[in-house]
């Protein structure tokens, strides 16, 4: 009996202690997905090279092992302004601090210290792959003309793999989408500010016509292998980005001068046009660099990337769901 590659479950649950499975359930942990993958072990493999009177290769021994698993969830709030996605406990699980205010807004922001970790089931039609201690990264991709989505990463201790059938999904808590257009993005604006209490707003800056906007967190994932202390860490972060955009020639010449003065200009770009399914991806402090020309339909367009740089510490990315 062939089996099939639609045939799949995500599940993904904060662990309380480090390493210890969270026994993630259906019902309350499933995670929405599409564009999954799997590299089910990733061994260091240590080869015996035993030497003998013919030739011939010697077997590996397997040693160090753990998994990777990559997924994308699709971009959009839980449906009710200040009250959390499922999705937020994957961004917890990359080293992002979740702060609810009821009624009103649901903030993400990155951390150094104490970072959480995820046990993850992945059921591959017939087959559940666990992994312990994971921990990722995750790319926001807010493109014109396509669904905003969340791309992962997550690296994790091999938990084991058994058959198993799945359970009975429930995602009633993931919403849909908009597609990223005009109507329901709008301009991305350069230089303005948004406050972290109280119903999100940018606050000045300039609106530009863009091709979307996508920033990717940049964690450094390394999986650790101590005897007695097994991890999976994130030892670094450097969030990066991308956009295009549509500027008159005075304002090219303008930002020509900010990437040569590594001056740092505030990004934003909220998506959405309903309360709880709105979202919001916010620099504050970013450097543009690599200046690029880009072209569509014969138009002209300016390209750059950005560095998300700390203003006081965790807080060059915010995403916030309001």
């Amino acid at each position: 009996m062939s089996r099939n590659t639609r045939k799949a479950a995500v599940l993904l649950k904060i662990e309380t202690t480090y390493g210890t499975d969270a026994v993630p359930a259906y019902g309350a942990n499933e995670m929405l997905v599409s564009n999954q993958r799997i590299v089910p072990l990733k061994a260091n493999n240590v080869d015996r090279a035993l030497v003998r009177p013919y030739f011939g290769a010697s077997e590996q021994l397997v040693g160090t092992r753990s998994v990777e698993l990559s997924f994308d969830i699709e971009f959009v709030g839980s449906g009710a302004a200040g009250q959390a996605p499922r999705w937020g406990a994957a961004l917890r699980a990359c080293a992002m601090a979740e702060v609810v205010t009821a009624s009103t807004r649901v903030d993400y922001t990155p951390i150094t210290d104490s970072a959480e970790s995820a046990t993850i089931i992945y059921h591959d039609d017939g087959v559940n792959h666990k992994l312990l201690g994971a921990r990722g990264d995750v790319a926001f991709k807010l493109n014109a003309g396509g669904k905003p989505i969340m791309s992962f990463t997550f690296q994790g201790l091999y938990g084991g793999i058994v058959a198993g059938s799945p359970g009975v999904a429930d995602y009633s808590a993931f919403k849909t989408p908009l597609v990223v257009t005009d109507a329901n993005t709008g301009d991305v604006m350069l230089g303005g500010t948004v406050a972290s209490t109280g119903a999100p707003a940018i606050s000045g800056g300039t609106a530009f016509p863009s091709t979307g906007l996508e920033v990717t967190l940049g964690n450094s994932v390394n999986f650790t292998a101590l005897l007695g202390g097994e991890s999976v860490d994130i030892t670094g972060r450097e969030a990066v980005g991308k956009l295009v955009v549509d500027m008159t020639p005075a304002q090219e010449v303008s930002k020509m001068a900010d990437v040569l003065a590594a001056t740092l200009t505030g990004v934003s770009l909220i998506h959405g046009t309903a309360a709880g399914f709105k979202t919001l991806v916010h620099m504050p402090a970013a450097q543009f660099i690599d200046p690029s020309k880009e072209e569509l339909n014969g138009r002209r367009l300016n390209g750059y990337s950005v560095r998300a740089t700390p203003v006081a510490g965790n807080d060059e990315l915010r995403i916030v769901c309001f």
